[in-house]
């Protein structure tokens, strides 16, 4: 089984400053990501979003905000077309040394562990920040690596010149 990880804000999803996302009751797509996603599917690949969601454990939004979202986003996704297989997300705020916080390995396991079919070597993750591709490098698949700032022009892409290889999905 091959499987396409997607973080979630900022990759399918806009993103926000912290403190402006208890007041979001509708997830803005990024142009472009469904489009992916559907792609994506058609070619074979099991879509999992893992999403850091620090916002919970560190008072920004509650839990019941950050599932409004989500089934909002997954509902529009399946009305586009594409199943999602999963979403696994860590609320553990960015101090408590949890294992599941990117770029730690800890939702990829429990995607591995619940999916244990995942062939890494066949899967990928996208992302839009330095710990989603330091993720990938951990789980050593591929990172493909969606922000403006990945540019090959910014010092930035010099800590994750050793991925194989690094795109911009949605520009």
């Amino acid at each position: 089984m091959k499987a396409a990880f997607f973080d979630r804000d900022g990759t399918i999803i806009r993103d926000y400053p912290d403190e402006d996302w208890s007041h979001v009751q509708d997830p803005e797509f990024i142009d472009g990501s469904l489009e992916t996603l559907s792609v994506l599917r058609k070619q074979g690949y099991h879509i999992i979003i893992i999403t850091n969601q620090y916002l919970i454990n560190e008072g920004y939004i509650t839990f019941a905000q950050y599932k409004r979202i989500n089934d909002k986003m997954l509902d529009n996704i399946r009305e586009y077309g594409v199943n999602v297989a999963d979403v696994f997300h860590c609320p553990h705020r960015r101090d408590e040394g949890c294992v599941c916080i990117k770029p730690n390995k800890g939702m990829v396991d429990q995607a591995l562990k619940k999916y244990p079919k995942i062939n890494l070597s066949e899967s990928f993750i996208v992302g839009d920040s330095i710990s989603d591709m330091e993720l990938a490098v951990r789980c050593r698949m591929k990172g493909y690596w969606i922000s403006p700032s990945a540019r090959s022009n910014n010092p930035l892409i010099t800590r994750v010149d050793h991925i194989k290889e690094i795109i911009l999905l949605f520009e």
